[in-house]
């Protein structure tokens, strides 16, 4: 038992260690349209599961859909340099849809009628480590936050509108 004891310790002292390392975290600082920063997307790894944080100002009130996007690159006016949802398993969209859900899927953002929101979720589906479901693949990935709320069912956007604001994921500073 006391062997036992000592491995779990020895476990999670190593998974605390390695929450420490630059390889756990991403950030996003989220333009609008016309450039100006409305925000940011904070994610974090903890074994298999990514925290995802996104702070957002100065945006429209309402829901708005947000998703992982498959490319690291957030082009104004439009966005749509950062492709579509992030997929690697080529699965359908939303969480309500049985076929579902891309990996990029998230939750909708609610921002106050103040223009500030905040949405905290966390997800399997997506990694910051390596393998097929890594954010940092080849062409990187971005975080979009759409102008309207997802449905989570429709195929392959969940009705979520236009691009309102983009940020591409990059390592934080010093990691």
């Amino acid at each position: 038992m006391r062997r036992a004891s000592l491995v779990l310790a020895a476990l999670m002292v190593a998974g605390c260690a390695s929450t420490q390392s630059g390889d756990n975290a991403a950030v996003a600082d989220l333009k609008n349209t016309a450039g100006q920063s409305v925000g940011v997307a904070q994610l974090t790894q903890a074994g298999n599961v990514v925290r995802i944080v996104v702070e957002a100002r100065g945006l429209p009130p309402g829901p708005h859909g947000v998703h992982v996007h498959a490319v690291g690159k957030c082009d104004p006016p439009d966005f749509n340099s950062a492709g579509g949802h992030f997929n690697p398993l080529n699965k359908q969209h939303g969480a309500l849809n049985p076929q579902g859900s891309h990996a990029g899927d998230l939750p909708n953002l609610t921002v106050a009628p103040d223009g500030n929101g905040r949405m905290e979720t966390t997800t399997a589906q997506l990694t910051l480590g390596s393998g097929p479901a890594s954010v940092w693949d080849a062409d990187g990935s971005a975080l979009v936050v759409h102008a309207s709320p997802d449905d989570f069912k429709t195929d392959p956007t969940g009705n979520s509108g236009g691009r309102i604001a983009c940020g591409v994921l990059v390592k934080p500073p010093g990691r």
